[in-house]
């Protein structure tokens, strides 16, 4: 099986301390025949902290910072495992029509292959990772459920990214973390309608692997989603482990890739110079 990773984290993101070189190594001992160096650039804290209002709302500043930091040394490294390691150059860029100017910015970087498009916060309100999901209503989290749904379909609408990354991305926390179901199934339509954006945009989405090593236990999104994508004739399905350690780099890329070719696709895509290449899953 032809395996890629296109979702992977460095020291160069705030919430990774791996190694980027043992990350590249590692991606070596797996043979992946594509892989991504995605670190985090959250758009809504580009700037140091004193440029922000509302400081205590997340805590973490200057991606610009570690964005710059990221792409320089990946980019570096191409040249020096060019015929050893199809390394991509990426970056997942958080909350982009939250500040379009960043976005902008970032989406014209020439040395980019590849961005994946996330939702990590909402509007003013803290990263889903750390609300406490306790203090909300039954009502409160499905309010919550329907806003980041409503951000996702603002997001494909803006585009400015090539893969819609982990679109479950909240159930990580509210059924993974706190063990609350939410049935959003109330959600599909404009479910439905952002990815009919995304065809119509030549993008598409990832089967992010990180659920099933963590609580949650399944991918985001689930493969009820991905076949979806798929009849309503999606054709851009990449695959990532959301690898934060050295360890976790590669976990579940063949179960991921097994759901893949269960949807009905036969490959799955990487990015070069913000191009899609197709590689066959056997």
């Amino acid at each position: 099986m032809n395996l890629i990773d296109c979702h992977t984290h460095t020291q160069f993101s705030v919430d990774s301390e791996a190694d980027i070189i043992g990350m590249i190594e590692r991606a070596r001992e797996l043979g992946l025949a594509a892989y991504a160096i995605t670190d985090h650039c959250e758009c809504n804290r580009w700037y140091s902290k004193e440029h922000y209002s509302n400081t205590d709302i997340y805590p973490y500043f200057d991606f610009g910072a570690d964005f710059e930091n990221s792409v320089s040394a990946v980019t570096e490294l191409k040249e020096k495992y060019e015929g050893k390691l199809n390394l991509i150059c990426g970056t997942e860029l958080g909350q982009a029509t939250q500040e379009l100017e960043v976005a902008e910015r970032v989406a014209g970087d020439k040395r980019l292959d590849f961005i994946l498009g996330s939702v990590h916060q909402l509007p003013d309100m803290d990263d889903f990772c750390f609300l406490d999901y306790n203090s909300y209503t039954e009502e409160g989290i499905y309010d919550l459920c329907r806003r980041y749904f409503d951000e996702i379909y603002k997001l494909c609408k803006l585009g400015k990214f090539d893969i819609l990354s982990h679109l479950t991305y909240f159930l990580r926390y509210i059924k993974g973390g706190f063990g609350i179901d939410v049935d959003i199934s109330r959600y599909d339509e404009i479910i439905a309608e952002s990815f009919r954006l995304l065809i119509l945009g030549g993008k598409g989405i990832e089967i992010n692997t990180s659920g099933l090593r963590q609580n949650y236990g399944d991918t985001f999104p689930s493969m009820k989603y991905i076949k979806l994508y798929k009849e309503l004739g999606g054709e851009l399905l990449s695959i990532g482990s959301d690898a934060h350690t050295i360890e976790d780099l590669g976990k579940g890329i063949a179960e991921g890739a097994e759901m893949a070719k269960a949807a009905g696709f036969k490959s799955l895509c990487y990015f070069k110079k913000r191009k899609p290449y197709f590689i066959d899953i056997d």
